[in-house]
Order: structure tokens, then C-alpha cells, then sequence
């Protein structure tokens, strides 16, 4: 799907806030509610728009740990890969899982409530991943930023 102004500008707004109303959203972008609910719908039905929630914080919730876990499997095999990812979505402390590049195969982000809550994860989640042969936790010390809505060009959302 191509782009314009009017839709970065559109994605712009709804990052900022996903619970705008249609009509406080066409008069941001400067369109009629009726044109402004027509892109909408053509922005979530081509996918752009993957969906709408709630950013909930980790840490209000007693998850106060942050863990950058990476893994090596056994092989890059497509059953391997599909096996270890079938048993990553199981386990709800794992908030993010990326297939790499380079020295591991995959990095996890894992929340735990803090050591005791990661050693248990650890012990009865991760080591149980089908293929694993390596894994490598890091703590988060501190988050610094947590910028999920990366992507949209501010030149030409503020250009509307």
C-alpha cells in the first residue's frame, strides 16, 4: 500500500493516542469523518493498522525484572525453528521473541518478577525449549526508552 501524507499523518495521531475518536481524528488530519473512517479502514485492511490495546507496564504489574535471553539451537532446520517457536508462544513471560542473525538464533525478552520468579522461568520454561543447546541471559538494569511505534516519517505526518 502506498502512503501519503494524510495517512502518516493518521498513524501519527493514533500513536500518540489509539483511543481517538473518528471525528477528533478527521479534524486532526484535516478530513471529513466520512473520509477519515474510509482511509482507517483501508489502513487496517491492508494490514498497516495491525490492531489496537493497551500499553500495559511490566513493572505496575510486579514484573519488575527485564531479561535479554539468547539461544542457540541445534540446527536451523524449518522443524527445529517451528518446534522451538510452537513451545516460545507457550510460555507467558516471554513478551518478545526474534529469529537472528549472527551468533544466536534467537533473543528473547522475558519478565519475571525478579530473580527467583527468572530462575524458575529459567529452570521450567527456557531449558525446556525443544532444541536448545545454548542460552545467555542478560538483566536490564534500567529501561532508558521503550519506543514501540517506530516507522512513521514525523516530516510528513507534520507536513499534513
Amino acid at each position: 500500500m502506498q502512503l501519503d501524507t494524510i495517512d502518516y499523518a493518521i498513524l501519527n495521531a493514533l500513536q500518540k493516542d489509539g483511543r481517538l475518536a473518528n471525528a477528533s481524528l478527521a479534524e486532526k488530519v484535516g478530513l471529513s469523518a466520512s473520509a477519515c473512517s474510509r482511509r482507517l479502514d483501508t489502513l487496517e485492511k491492508s494490514g498497516v493498522i495491525r490492531g489496537y490495546y493497551a500499553r500495559v507496564s511490566n513493572k505496575q504489574l510486579g514484573h519488575n525484572l527485564t531479561a535479554i535471553v539468547n539461544l542457540s539451537l541445534s540446527g536451523q532446520f524449518t522443524k527445529t525453528l517451528n518446534e522451538f517457536e510452537a513451545a516460545v508462544k507457550r510460555c507467558p513471560n516471554i513478551v518478545v521473541c526474534y529469529l537472528m542473525s549472527g551468533e544466536y538464533d534467537y533473543t528473547l525478552h522475558v519478565v519475571a518478577k525478579d530473580l527467583a520468579d527468572y530462575e524458575r522461568i529459567h529452570r521450567d520454561w527456557l531449558t525446556a525449549l525443544p532444541h536448545v543447546v545454548k542460552i545467555n541471559s542478560s538483566f536490564a538494569l534500567r529501561e532508558v526508552i521503550d519506543r514501540p511505534n517506530v516507522g512513521i516519517d514525523a516530516d510528513l505526518a507534520r507536513s499534513v
